[in-house]
């Protein structure tokens, strides 16, 4: 089955040429069943960019998607166009009232700051709270991870003195787990982030560590309690999404002087001027299509039972 999307938004016109299956809001309707119901809160500041990200993940299974791209209500993108924002997305403050089967909450370019410093955390806070009454399921990615381990466990983030910057490989530690079915014994991660928690303190919140690094700390991480998955680093990143950053801090360089250092285990031969290759795509979609199956075996038929009874409804 195929994702659905407004046939203007720019995803929708990539995902096709790309040979995803996408429809739009005539098409569907035709269809007699209920789809999943999944939101996208993009804190990202290139909204198109991770919105299609996103979109290619969760389009890729055989179960029906309806995507529903959130922003906060008070704060305004500089990054993205003003019409696309009031085209194709709705502000949390729209939407509170509905119900959804799945929310990813994106990162954010903000670690550097405190999260009380941030000015949207209040809404944030909110949010977050909300996904607990009203949400079968959140992913929390990047930052938006550390943001909920910082709000429902006070696992703090910590600020490294080098960029994590590259695509490491990772253990799956939890074999077992059905959000990593499918998965080999280890598996390659973009990472991007100057910012990290720690395994002792989440490991002392009593929180299963599912994929994990020597290198880079934990990376997936489970909190049945509150519904949720957290992943520290970058699956639904595209092939030359490093690239673009390490060109972009190149040409930052020229201004402030810093070192910039080359994505680890990325470029061939570590040589920026070869195509980086993708080694993560196979298991990005297993992992979102593991959390969507879940999604689809646990959540309620009837959308309004959403966040009353927390209990697996698998038994």
């Amino acid at each position: 089955m195929p994702i659905k999307l407004p046939s203007t938004l720019p995803a929708y016109a990539v995902l096709t040429d790309e040979g995803v299956m996408v429809m739009d809001e005539e098409l569907a309707s035709h269809q007699d069943i209920r789809p999943l119901k999944i939101g996208l809160l993009n804190l990202m500041p290139k909204k198109i960019q991770t919105e299609t990200q996103f979109a290619r993940l969760i389009g890729a299974t055989p179960l029906q998607i309806e995507l529903t791209l959130i922003r906060m209500s008070d704060h305004a993108t500089r990054n993205t166009a003003v019409e696309h924002m009031e085209s194709f997305y709705r502000p949390f403050s729209d939407i509170q009232g509905e119900k959804f089967d799945g929310l990813i909450i994106t990162g954010a370019p903000i670690e550097h700051l405190d999260f009380e410093s941030v000015s949207y955390w209040d809404e944030l806070k909110q949010i977050m709270d909300w996904t607990q009454t009203n949400v079968h399921s959140t992913f929390g990615v990047c930052w938006g991870g550390m943001a909920m381990l910082h709000h429902f466990h006070d696992v703090p983030k910590h600020l490294l003195e080098t960029k994590l910057f590259g695509a490491y490989r990772h253990s799956n530690l939890n074999p077992s787990s059905p959000y990593l079915r499918g998965f080999s014994d280890e598996c390659v991660v973009p990472v991007s982030r100057w910012t990290e928690v720690r395994r002792k303190e989440v490991e002392a919140a009593g929180l299963p560590i599912l994929l994990g690094s020597d290198v880079t700390g934990p990376c997936l991480i489970e909190d049945p309690t509150h519904r949720a998955l957290y992943i520290l680093n970058h699956f639904e990143y595209d092939s030359d999404t490093l690239k673009q950053e390490y060109d972009r801090d190149l040409a930052n360089n020229q201004i402030e002087g810093a070192e910039i250092q080359l994505p680890y285990g990325y470029f061939p031969n570590d040589d920026p001027a070869q195509r980086p290759l993708n080694r993560w795509r196979s298991h990005a979609h297993l992992l979102y299509g593991n959390w969507l199956s879940e999604i689809y075996l646990t959540t309620p038929y009837d959308m309004d039972r959403i966040g009353q009874d927390r209990t697996d409804l698998r038994g």
